[in-house]
């Protein structure tokens, strides 16, 4: 922690806050409020704390002077100091608080206090009574199902079944269709409740858009309408290459209410990973965008997924913009699309009920073989990304949820789910989310849940662009996708008031996440709280099993297997050989491999520490190193291999991509290295993603092996973390 550069609260002079550019006289109530707060609960309390960021930090103040009082206050404190705490009212009142204020004693007996004090105990008991919890949890939510479960969860007693899917079946025999319980009208919201609000980049002057329940309902079923005109099988699998804006939304729901599959792909794909999700997948059909513009620039969408011989693509116009380009034999556009249905206009579709087991979305995570592992997401899936915002985001009726993402990446169907399944309404800003435009918009929408990925609060703080817009709807942040930074994170905290932010750690094969933060817990930055509700962690020791659970220490997480929504099949893999094969076992249940390294501190907070496999994190994107070599190899001719590594900074916050790079000529020293990442880069940003970039070039001799011949990139994730350390690089 940095608080060894700063002085303790109680030796802060008027001068030291004069010095960090604010005046005489602003400078000299600061440091009469300072006193007072001192004066009453000393220089170095999470009350003092609490107390400095309601009443003295605001965003018009210098961060220098955020800094100098949050560093001031826990100087000694030592590590994982509370950037948050609660307020033990207002934890009554969150969604968590409430049931436990209910049935608290039902669940933890004598052991139940209140809701923040119980709240490990319940996490706890969520895990050791999990047909209780989940049961309680879908009818706070009101999933209904056409046909209920037999059961919560029908654990694998024999071998061989345990062997098959040692996560065990959950709500066995249930037919449920999560788009239709996303449009259903309950005790959370009426037909006329606003379920989307959205803006278009360069509208930042307009009234926000919205869309009823009722409206939303309407466009969904006629998409499915037209969906069924085109005499696709049952089950077919559709995907979605767009921005996240309303039509897709509309596009997705239709999808899974008419019985057939999404396909997830991301607008920043490469034509060549178009085309190998498509094809992994089978996909029948694709809906796509002309053009996607940003800001003055025009990126070509379409154009792109022909280049991918995608199958039978339904092409929508961009707003603003005359279509550009002619169709392909066989392609539709949007207008004639619709135009099958236009006679159903209104009628309501009867959505396709299917057992929790059949799948509703074909996502694609990176391995460490360079193919994407297609992990298809179940109808139990859906419920798991609302049960996580349910608990952990405190989301509910009246909440407007925003969270820049894409519908390729899990944190966009989680984003549609957690929100109207909970009875709260999306926030869509379409455009970047970078500039002022989006600052904006999120005052206007009057947004309450605002989720972020490190890489993106890291320009923010840099720019500043949220620079005199309103953000103090926000009751909470959560951010997940990569390691985060403590100052990046206080500095976000403070644009709202100091609310907390909820760092949420997952998977796509998860559904959500197993790491979290909570309402209910003191909130450390940079830091997970609990494991997530439902969910088991375990740290393994250098011996592979596992550290007693409550002790402080460091090593790869794996996870307890009975996981709901979790994935239990893979399409173009041996889902057992990839998570659960050389698992230690626990209590008898085989543990399920999860691949990162994570620690837990003496206070019980748990920190990342990035990949420990040959997968690594750029800008929330998980990545196979042998993807990237790959095309790096290819890039000159001199080249005789590489080694893409992720590299945290000496400062905390998301990877940067470093290639290790050895020449064919042991002598490379005529060779420009930041000529050759220029080139790295303008590759890896064609063939695979425009986001990645490369941070450095560094030669190597030769790269470090194991006998069996194979790269030890995690031998080389060290050299070049002290080289960084060292400012070598």
């Amino acid at each position: 922690m940095a608080s060894l550069h700063y002085k303790a609260l109680d030796s802060i002079s008027v001068s030291d806050i004069e010095a960090l550019g604010i005046s005489s006289s602003i400078a000299l109530k600061l440091y009469e409020d300072i006193s007072e707060i001192i004066n009453t609960h000393g220089p170095s309390s999470p009350q003092t704390w609490t107390l400095l960021s309601k009443r003295l930090l605001h965003p018009l103040l210098p961060f220098s002077f955020h800094q100098m009082m949050y560093y001031g206050c826990f100087k000694d404190f030592g590590p994982d100091p509370p950037a948050w705490s609660p307020d033990p009212e207002a934890a009554m009142l969150t969604n968590v608080g409430k049931l436990l204020e209910r049935r608290g004693k039902e669940f933890l007996g004598s052991a139940y206090k209140d809701p923040i004090s119980s709240f490990s105990h319940f996490q706890e008991f969520s895990v050791s009574n999990p047909e209780v919890y989940w049961k309680t949890v879908l009818d706070e939510m009101r999933i209904s199902f056409s046909v209920p479960p037999q059961c919560i969860l029908s654990e694998n007693t024999s071998r061989e079944s345990s062997v098959a899917n040692p996560g065990g079946q959950w709500l066995p025999g249930a037919y449920v269709n999560p788009a239709k319980t996303c449009l259903t009208s309950n005790c959370k919201r009426t037909l006329d409740d606003v379920v989307i609000r959205w803006r278009d980049e360069g509208n930042d002057d307009m009234p926000v858009s919205s869309l009823t329940l009722k409206e939303l309902r309407s466009e969904v079923w006629l998409v499915a309408y037209a969906l069924n005109a085109l005499g696709l099988d049952r089950g077919s699998a559709i995907a979605i290459d767009m921005p996240m804006n309303v039509e897709s939304v509309i596009i997705y729901l239709a999808i899974v209410l008419a019985g057939h599959v999404v396909v997830s792909i991301a607008d920043s794909f490469a034509p060549l990973e178009i085309s190998t999700r498509l094809k992994i997948s089978e996909a029948k059909a694709i809906f796509t965008q002309d053009l996607i513009i940003r800001g003055d620039k025009s990126i070509p969408l379409y154009s792109r997924v022909v280049h991918a011989q995608a199958p039978m693509a339904i092409v929508l116009p961009t707003k603003g913009c005359s279509f550009s380009m002619n169709l392909r034999d066989g392609d539709i556009s949007w207008h004639d699309f619709l135009e099958k249905a236009t006679d159903l206009r209104g009628d309501e579709f009867a959505a396709v009920e299917q057992p929790v087991e059949a799948f509703t979305n074909i996502l694609f995570s990176s391995g460490t073989t360079g193919e994407p592992k297609a992990i298809p997401w179940t109808h139990l899936t859906p419920f798991k990304a609302a049960a996580d915002s349910w608990c952990h985001m405190d989301i509910r009726k009246g909440d407007i949820v925003a969270w820049p993402t894409n519908l390729g990446w899990m944190m966009g169907p989680w984003l549609v789910y957690a929100s109207l399944l909970n009875g709260a309404s999306i926030a869509l800003y379409n455009g970047s989310p970078l500039g002022s435009g989006f600052a904006k918009f999120v005052q206007d929408a009057r947004v309450t849940m605002l989720g972020v990925i490190p890489s993106m609060v890291r320009i923010w703080k840099s720019a500043n662009p949220t620079s005199g817009y309103d953000w103090s709807a926000i009751r909470c942040f959560a951010s997940t996708g990569e390691a985060s930074s403590v100052d990046e994170y206080l500095w976000l905290m403070g644009r709202a008031q100091y609310k907390p932010i909820i760092e949420y750690c997952g998977g796509t094969e998860i559904g959500g996440g197993f790491v979290s933060g909570s309402l209910l817990q003191p909130q450390s930055l940079a830091a997970f709280s609990t494991p997530a509700m439902g969910c088991s962690l375990f740290i393994l020791g250098d011996d592979g099993h596992p550290i007693p659970q409550n002790v402080p220490g460091m090593g790869e997480l794996a996870l307890g297997p009975l996981m709901f929504g979790a994935s239990s099949t893979l399409l173009n893999a041996d889902h057992y050989n990839v998570y659960f094969k050389g698992m230690p076992l626990w209590n008898g249940k085989i543990l399920r491999r999860h691949g990162d390294v994570f620690e837990r501190t003496s206070r019980g907070y748990y920190h990342a520490h990035g990949r420990a496999d040959d997968t690594m994190n750029l800008g929330g994107i998980k990545v196979s190193s042998v993807e990237i070599e790959r095309v790096c190899n290819a890039v000159d001719s001199n080249v005789l291999e590489t080694a893409a590594i992720g590299v945290p900074p000496p400062q905390g916050g998301p990877e940067q991509l470093v290639i290790a790079v050895v020449f064919k000529d042991s002598d490379d020293s005529t060779v420009d290295l930041d000529k050759l990442r220029i080139s790295f880069n303008s590759a890896v940003q064609k063939k695979l993603n425009p986001l990645f970039r490369i941070s450095h070039v560094v030669p190597f001799s030769s790269l470090p092996r194991t006998a069996t011949n194979k790269v030890m990139r995690r031998v080389l994730r060290q050299q070049l973390s002290q080289q960084d350390q060292n400012s070598k690089l």
